[in-house]
């Protein structure tokens, strides 16, 4: 193994090192001969050396500033209005040319241009909101002291671009996307728009040249984005919702080198990832509650590693009132990616420690001359080991999406994907401390357990425009999974020796599940006199299905922990079967207030119904038939004001909810479901010209109605436990100078149970809740010189004790582990080794039953090309 490493590493080396040696060579003076033969090279004067940077801060950007001689001057900025949108005018002296290079991030158009600087005679920066329907914001900033930065947001999606020279300077033609939804125009702050001159009178603009081809990447390159969807269903700025939010953006996940995608969380402050059901999928907790895993707001089909998966949204705090059902913690969005307007073809492939094996591709781009059209393809096949003996995993995901536009108000997208899935199922060890003395890659369940499955899910979009104002979105999924899985039971209590541990088995199926799901959303903008609200008006719908075989052993051969038996007789099995059957509906209305251009509300509240039904099978029992109905109202109110522009300040007050179906109380009536209240404060800031994002909060949480035992009656169940969560969180993110990025965390939490149930004492502390944590990964690529492309990356992530059984608490040790990337970019290609644990610290993780040893140190090398 270890020589497979050596060799990995001396080839990706030779790769990183060679384009960069290859460079330096071409940066050698040019030997010429004079006119007798002689050869001789120039010799530069003592003051056309480059000095030495005399500072961290000089070393960082000097191979990024160029003389100021060499700058061009952005003298003015002009917003015009034009027959298709707007266009906007960087003027400079006797039109001289600037360089965009541009991409995309959320619904925002970035541009960045180099040599240049922005001298506006009367403000440092410009900033125009909502100057056409379907742009609600264009943004001119000095980014650095030899670039300039245009942002051009729009309300749903990238606005077209087309580029032109002119005599006065560079021409953004900006088209906003017709499916867009519009707002009306409101009362503009002088605070939030920032003109070149005051009474400036506008000129006509003259554009000379033909448009300047501009290709639009389907990569991010940032730390930060701007927007998300997940906490109000509406493509809103961060800085204006009232509750914490995180965004992981692809960018984060490509340099930390993620292969389960769920790791990306760790980046995210009050969160702790557990191993998840058979370790097969990580299971998220936040503030010390459960969190909710959808994609793209809907429970669905998510491979392990990501691949389609574009950014990765940490919404903390309830969110039952858009999203129904759902512990108070939070959730987390995978948001996938989307088709491009722009050719777009990237090929990967990675490799491992213990034989892991990853080839992956994504193309995007037109299917036809009008753009109307538009495809993504993602193709990923993952062939794995584990440090963990007896696993293996098989993994092959297809993720196709077409996106039509059949009108300018009328947009059709259709996706589709395929997961056939095979992997070892790892049970990890009970939460006692004689299993930390066992060696990491101890499987003390059966070789041949397993877990298959094979889902085929489709999704159909509709978002259809009605006038300017408002808009219709409905998406319906079906996802359709069948699977079987051999489990050893491997949680019972060791026998008197201290060694012996019994076990049983059960699985094999075949088990089939259909899962549907309706959303629909009515978003409207309007005004009441000066006050300007976004509607939302929601229906939910679901439904699912599942059909059962499964068999289990009653006397399953015990094992010895120490010096483990796998070759043992298998007694029969007992065979049952079973079907049930979920549904739920849920209506929620929300408005997104803006009393004045610095002071939002955001009001809304959710009614969900939801019932279930199942009958299970044995070979001697009759059916055994249950069902319950429960309901449950969410409500919520937020607030966010912003004194000066870089800062908001926010307030909120939430509900969830999780229903108790099947859990009765005397006299056989359904139990009311358990309810979860947060109040939040919170500042959040965009710094260093926005380049940069914080966000501080503070929130109490407690979750009520928590059922357990009946003391007069052991067959029913009270609702009186409660459990409570308090705590504050630091999140930063983004780019300090050209270069170098970074993303922190650090939190401390308190999750603890306030009102005993379940023969649980008061004051006893959650499961996988960690008192305190931290995480710190930062970046820095080469932008100029002989070295440019070349990039180092470090992060330590560290988390507190932990409690890893709440019934008979065991505690589990904090711990820090220590991650580092190398990597190099030269044109369209890339080459990345991580280093993951590189201490090769010995750590677990858990969920309510059982631990995990996570991996020691790993080796992983990268290769990618994208055109």
């Amino acid at each position: 193994m270890f020589k497979r490493q050596l060799l990995m590493v001396g080839i990706l080396s030779v790769l990183l090192i060679q384009p960069a040696f290859a460079q330096a060579i071409e940066q050698i003076p040019q030997v010429k001969q004079d006119k007798r033969g002689s050869v001789f090279a120039k010799i530069p004067r003592l003051s056309e050396i480059d000095r030495p940077a005399t500072n961290i801060k000089d070393w960082l950007s000097q191979s990024s500033t160029p003389n100021a001689q060499s700058l061009v001057q952005v003298t003015g900025v002009r917003v015009n209005s034009t027959n298709t949108g707007i266009e906007v005018i960087l003027e400079t002296k006797e039109g001289e040319k600037l360089q965009p290079i541009s991409r995309n991030q959320g619904n925002t158009l970035i541009t960045d241009i180099s040599n240049s600087q922005l001298a506006l005679p009367n403000a440092k920066e410009f900033r125009s909101d909502n100057p056409v329907t379907g742009i609600t914001a264009v943004t001119v900033t000095q980014i650095d002291a030899n670039s300039i930065r245009v942002t051009v947001t729009g309300e749903v999606g990238v606005p077209k671009i087309e580029l032109f020279d002119s005599d006065e300077g560079l021409i953004f033609g900006l088209t906003p996307v017709a499916s867009t939804a519009q707002q009306p125009s409101t009362p503009q702050s002088p605070t939030q728009e920032k003109p070149v001159e005051e009474n400036q009178p506008e000129k006509p603009s003259t554009s000379t040249d033909e448009p300047i081809e501009l290709v639009v990447t389907g990569e991010q390159d940032g730390y930060t984005v701007p927007e998300a969807s997940t906490a109000t269903l509406t493509d809103t700025p961060l800085r204006d919702i009232p509750q914490s939010i995180q965004v992981i953006p692809q960018q984060v996940i490509k340099d930390q080198g993620i292969t389960r995608i769920v790791d990306a969380v760790r980046n995210v402050s009050g969160t702790q990832i557990g191993g998840g059901y058979g370790n097969l999928f990580g299971e998220v907790r936040i503030r010390g509650f459960g969190a909710g895993a959808l994609v793209d707001g809907f429970n669905g089909l998510l491979p392990a590693n990501g691949a389609n998966i574009e950014q990765v949204e940490v919404l903390k705090g309830p969110a039952s009132v858009l999203f129904g059902e759902g512990d108070p913690g939070g959730l987390v969005n995978y948001v996938t990616k989307k088709p491009l307007n722009n050719p777009y073809y990237s090929a990967s492939f990675t490799a491992g420690s213990y034989d892991y094996y990853n080839p992956a591709i994504d193309l995007s781009g037109p299917l036809t001359t009008d753009k109307k059209l538009l495809y993504r393809l993602n193709v990923s096949y993952e062939n794995s080991g584990s440090y963990r003996d007896y696993i293996e995993n098989d993994i092959l995901y297809i993720s196709p999406v077409l996106s039509y536009k059949i009108s300018d108000a009328t947009t059709l997208d259709f996706a589709y994907e395929y997961l056939n899935s095979k992997q070892g199922f790892d049970r990890g060890f009970s939460p006692e401390a004689i299993y930390l003395t066992l060696p990491r890659n101890r499987n003390l369940a059966q070789p041949d357990d397993f877990s298959n499955t094979e889902s085929h899910r489709l999704a159909l979009t509709l978002n259809q425009q009605f006038g300017e104002n408002w808009r219709l979105r409905s998406r319906f999924s079906a996802q359709f999974d069948q699977g079987g899985e051999k489990v050893t039971q491997i949680g019972n209590p060791l026998l008197e020796d201290g060694r012996t541990l019994p076990r049983q088995q059960f699985g094999d199926g075949p088990n089939y599940t259909q899962t549907y799901a309706l959303q629909t959303n009515l978003i409207g903008k309007f005004n009441t006199g000066a006050i300007a609200h976004q509607l939302l008006l929601g229906l939910d719908w679901g439904r699912n299905t599942s059909n059962y075989s499964n068999g289990y052993n009653v006397d399953f051969p015990s094992i010895d922990i120490f010096q483990p038996n796998y070759d043992v007789p298998l007694p029969e099995r007992v065979y049952t079967r079973g079907n049930s059957a979920n549904n739920s509906i849920g209506i929620y209305l929300q408005d997104q207030v803006t009393l004045l251009p610095n002071l939002k509300l955001v009001i809304g509240g959710r009614y969900d119904y939801f019932d279930t039904s199942s009958e299970n099978f044995s070979v001697t029992d009759e059916p055994q038939k249950s069902s319950a109905n429960s309901e449950a109202f969410s409500p919520r109110v937020g607030i966010v004001y912003q004194p000066i522009e870089p800062i908001s300040l926010y307030a909120s007050y939430n509900r969830s909810f999780i229903s108790n179906l099947g859990t009765l109380k005397a006299g056989r009536i359904q139990i009311e479901a358990s309810h979860g209240t947060q109040y939040e404060v919170g500042i959040r800031a965009e710094l260093l010209d926005k380049r940069l994002s914080a966000n501080l909060a503070a929130y109490d949480i407690a979750k009520t109605n928590i059922p357990t035992t009946d003391p007069n009656n052991d067959q029913f169940s009270i609702a009186i436990g409660e459990v409570k969560s308090r705590g504050i969180e630091l999140d930063v993110a983004g780019e300090v100078l050209p270069g170098w990025k970074v993303i922190a965390s650090g939190f401390l939490n308190d999750a603890y149970v306030s009102k005993g149930y379940a023969g649980l004492p008061e004051g006893r502390h959650l499961t996988n809740a960690p008192y305190q944590g931290a995480s710190f990964w930062t970046t820095y690529e080469f932008q100029k010189g002989n070295l440019q492309g070349l990039q180092f990356g470090a992060g330590l992530f560290f988390k507190g004790d932990r409690t890893a059984n709440i019934d008979d608490p065991f505690t589990l040790p904090s711990y820090v582990t220590t991650d580092a990337l190398i990597s190099y970019k030269r044109d369209n290609w890339r080459a990345a080794l991580n280093f993951k644990n590189i201490f090769n610290v010995k750590y677990y993780e858990s969920n309510d039953y059982l631990t995990f040893p996570e991996a020691p140190f790993t080796l992983q090398g990268t290769i990618s090309v994208t055109f």
